[in-house]
């Protein structure tokens, strides 16, 4: 998955495409340790995966996506989340 799929890099995190031979996506979420305790990771687990659901829009259709969580990763809301995947992505 990291070495043949589409790399996106935002502000403390990235997103990897890679096209799949199924009619659905399929999302894996990778938060660093260093990010913050397991509240905080759960968190913004729980965010990645609201922001997967409810724009699906975002991501191109039949795709493997991971997100990967860096520790300078600032974001707290579903709307910067949003805003920050729709900047890279280009949706």
């Amino acid at each position: 998955m990291y070495r043949s799929g589409q790399r996106f890099r935002g502000d403390g995190f990235a997103v990897v495409v890679s096209p799949n031979a199924l009619p659905w996506n399929r999302l894996g979420i990778s938060v660093h340790r260093k990010t913050g305790n397991a509240v905080r990771r759960n968190r913004v687990k729980r965010l990645v995966r609201e922001v997967f659901r409810r724009h699906r829009e975002l991501f191109p259709a039949s795709a493997d996506v991971v997100v990967t969580i860096r520790p300078e990763f600032s974001g707290d809301s579903l709307a910067e989340m949003r805003a920050g995947i729709a900047r890279i992505i280009g949706g």
